[in-house]
């Protein structure tokens, strides 16, 4: 530690910090309001830092990636999707001497003050120096530099303290380069750090998580807390062997701390650029969430660089907004939701902006942005694991084995999916003679080849019931949730719809068995096609145009469970006169997922439907609670006295039945 401290107060350059120091101003002519209505003042749980004056440190050529505009651009993002509204601004103070000195040197502190009294001429002779530093100043940069540290003290100060839950720093110029004796890498003090130490100083909170995911290695943070067991650094970014800034070995993956703080720096070093959201996520699942929750920190602070994201010419990543939405979220889960954002690089204004905009829309509750179907590259997959070999040293939640790269065995593996397929298949078939139903298309065949079986009577049977549904529930016991390694002789498949099967072939009835799920591993979606949920109304369509409707059948009854509800209310909105025409009747077990609505537009199809429909629901079902409404467009609902959705199909077969032989009264069989 680098200076003392001591008291309630921080007494710097002659002025006194006080915590709970507020500053009224009273008006002239009070505004007068009803005594019935109550003042509140608005609740936040989100704060955020921000001040035009960390623009004043600017590069006199305007042509330097750490440009003024980086801050203004995320604010007007935020501003403009309507949600800084939502959010507290903290107020911003620079950061005070003694506290900079619990991270940097006396003689540090005095080199950054100095910058504010250069002349243009004395700024314009030291170019070269600051320039051999990765550095530019002005007369504005002093005050920038200070504002930015103490704005990100302040968002740690107000999630430390219970006010807020979470905050974003939006500071300038960033920190995670300056180390204790110098500053470097566009950055002067060590934001983050400082406010780490500020923190576990003036609060409760004594364990801290730093989760550096700027493209760089954060060498002046790791410096700054490379002893210290207290604080947990874990840095993602490119190395290249040490070639990549800030260079040397300080950044690798055997990095790992010293004295009481071996095991408390954690590197993850990309070999190369180009990495994407599938090897970070991948990072986080193996190391940073297996770690963190190890670890348990009582505050969480990114370290949050866009200079990964994609059009960061710098960063050369391809890291996307919902990627670091993703992150944002997972991180969320740790310290009791205590996070604080605390902006470092990205130089590319579109892509900060974008990400920027993405993590405060997670910070304020929603949830982060579907990914697509993605996996780690093999740069990605074998750094994961080496990292994983060094980490499990220290950490007894980092399993190697479960990182151990796949691409050795890829030829002689398949997938859990392919293998409950394969068994479905094989089970339909030995039970019941069932066949696989050929897919004429190539995506359709390669997305759902043997997951659309029919008895060998399909397109003779006068009686056919079409089962809509995606795999039945697998049930795994974990040796624990970090590494989430499988007991296999405790772990089984449920599959719900034997006894609905065997009844249908016991009533002579023919069925055709749709698994809706796509596989996991095929050829990537074409454009227009962005969502699981698509592929199973193209595939219904598909079936419904070339097999069902081409039958000899004159009784057609579908039952959809869970997902496959949403596919089949689809091809009904795809093909209503069809449906009103040929079908009998349909069933939908919802389980705990949104009933299906018909649209309201579609007035024949919804009076036929709230006739000849059946919706099972467990008694809990939203549908159900004060607030709501059943509509005619949600079909005849039913509650059944059972909470489990996987046990529902079980407990209402009786119902369903009943209903599928009443639907059939009169009617040829």
């Amino acid at each position: 530690m680098n200076g003392q401290v001591a008291g309630n107060s921080m007494d710097v350059d002659g002025e006194e910090y006080h915590q709970n120091q507020v500053s009224i101003q009273r008006s002239s002519s009070p505004v007068q309001r009803a005594s019935s209505v109550p003042h509140r003042l608005p609740h936040f749980t989100v704060g955020y830092v921000y001040s035009q004056d960390m623009m004043l440190h600017s590069s006199a050529t305007g042509e330097h990636p750490e440009q003024p505009e980086r801050i203004s651009r995320i604010r007007t993002a935020i501003r403009d999707a309507n949600l800084l509204q939502k959010m507290k601004q903290i107020p911003i103070r620079p950061v005070k001497q003694d506290e900079a000195l619990l991270v940097h040197s006396q003689e540090h502190w005095h080199k950054v003050l100095a910058i504010q009294s250069m002349t243009p001429s004395e700024i314009f002779e030291s170019e070269a120096y600051y320039e051999s530093l990765s550095l530019y100043v002005t007369s504005g940069t002093t005050r920038a530099a200070r504002l930015s540290c103490g704005g990100v003290i302040e968002a740690c100060l107000a999630v430390a303290r219970g006010e807020l839950k979470k905050t974003f720093a939006i500071v300038r110029p960033p920190g995670h380069h300056a180390e204790p004796e110098e500053h470097m890498g566009f950055c002067f003090f060590n934001n983050v750090a400082v406010a780490a130490k500020v923190t576990q100083f003036l609060t409760p909170v004594r364990k801290i998580l730093i989760l550096d995911w700027d493209v760089h290695h954060g060498n002046g943070t790791q410096r700054a807390f490379n002893d210290d067991p207290s604080v947990l650094y874990i840095s993602l970014h490119r190395y290249e062997r040490g070639q990549f800034y800030p260079c040397g070995p300080f950044g690798s993956l055997e990095s790992c701390g010293e004295g009481a703080g071996l095991g408390y720096s954690v590197n993850i070093p990309w070999p190369k650029k180009g990495m994407t959201d599938a090897d970070y996520i991948h990072a986080f699942q193996q190391i940073v969430m297996s770690i963190g929750m190890e670890f348990a920190p009582d505050l969480v602070i990114i370290s949050a660089g866009f200079d990964a994201a994609v059009g960061d010419d710098l960063g050369e990543c391809f890291v996307s907004p919902a990627g670091y939405a993703h992150m944002t979220h997972m991180l969320s889960g740790l310290a009791g939701g205590n996070l604080v954002v605390a902006l470092e690089g990205g130089y590319n204004l579109d892509s900060i902006s974008n990400s920027s905009l993405a993590v405060a829309r997670v910070l304020l509750g929603e949830a982060p942005p579907e990914l697509p179907p993605m996996v780690a590259s093999e740069a990605g997959t074998e750094t994961v694991w080496q990292v994983a070999m060094e980490q499990s040293k220290y950490w007894k939640s980092v399993n190697p084995k479960a990182c151990e790269p796949r691409e050795e065995v890829d030829e002689i593996s398949f997938s859990i999916p392919e293998i409950l397929k394969g068994h479905r298949q094989h089970f339909l078939y030995t039970q019941y003679q069932m066949l696989q139903v050929p897919l004429m298309t190539k995506m359709f065949e390669e997305r759902f080849g043997s997951q659309v079986m029919c008895t060998s009577d399909f397109l003779q049977n006068p009686t056919i019931i079409v089962f809509v549904h995606e795999f039945g529930n697998l049930r795994i016991e974990l040796d624990g949730k970090p590494t989430c390694d499988v007991q296999m002789e405790n772990s089984y498949l449920i599959d719900f719809s034997k006894e609905l099967i065997s009844w249908v072939t016991k009533e002579k009835y023919a069925l055709l068995d749709i698994n809706v799920f796509p596989r996991p591993f095929a050829s990537p979606l074409p454009r227009g096609h962005k969502h699981v949920e698509s592929w199973s109304r193209d595939v219904l369509t598909y079936l419904w145009d070339n097999y069902i409707q081409l039958s000899g059948a004159k009784n057609i009854v579908f039952i959809g469970h869970g997902p496959g509800c949403h596919a089949l209310m689809e091809l009904m909105e795809s093909r209503p006169v069809g449906m009103i025409r040929y079908v009998n009747t349909v069933i939908q077990v919802v389980g705990n997922m949104n009933i299906p609505l018909i649209p309201k537009d579609a007035d024949e199809l919804r009076a036929w439907y709230s006739k000849n429909s059946l919706v099972i629901v467990h008694p809990e079902h939203p549908a159900f609670a004060p607030e709501a409404r059943i509509l005619k467009r949600h079909g005849r609902v039913l509650q059944i006295e059972e909470s489990k959705p996987i046990k529902l199909i079980m407990k209402g077969l009786p119902l369903i039945q009943d209903h599928i032989r009443q639907s059939l009264v009169g009617k040829p069989r």
